[in-house]
């Protein structure tokens, strides 16, 4: 007995591109962004962090040490948190043309304003790292699901 079903359509043509479940462009401003550039956003993010966390330790970034570790990850959290909650990209977002949304809870539907709240627990999972690498069609990780935000192409 042959199916009916067309090669091409049912729940699997529902995903044609990350972000296309979520009314996304598939290229352009709005779109998903690739790894590329979220991992230099994030190079670029926590490098920040460490000039500032050498600083605050007077210790070289080369130095290291517990002091100045805690001071860069608390510095990185802080920089996230309020710029991603606050106006919706870091300096390394900024810098590789991202940004981040937060997803409506209505359907289909984006603000810039993130929300410290939502940056807060974004944040606090990326530093946790392993929320971050697991992600999942529409390359929203684990941090990005729990406060409900995606990153785009600015």
């Amino acid at each position: 007995m042959a199916s009916s079903a067309h090669p091409g359509t049912g729940p699997a043509e529902e995903f044609r591109y990350p972000g296309s479940r979520l009314g996304l462009p598939e290229d352009g401003p709005g779109s998903v962004t690739g790894w590329g550039r979220r991992l230099l956003a994030l190079v670029v993010d926590w490098l920040i962090a460490g000039l500032i966390a050498s600083a605050i330790t007077s210790k070289p970034m080369w130095a290291g040490g517990n002091d100045y570790n805690t001071a860069q990850l608390v510095t990185f959290f802080a920089m996230s948190a309020i710029l991603a909650g606050l106006v919706g990209f870091t300096v390394g977002h900024r810098i590789c043309g991202l940004r981040v949304l937060r997803v409506g809870a209505q359907g289909p539907g984006y603000t810039a304003q993130v929300g410290l709240l939502a940056g807060v627990i974004r944040a606090f999972l990326i530093c946790l790292v392993l929320p971050a690498v697991v992600y999942d069609r529409d390359r929203r990780g684990l941090h990005d699901r729990a406060a409900s935000t995606i990153v785009v192409r600015r």
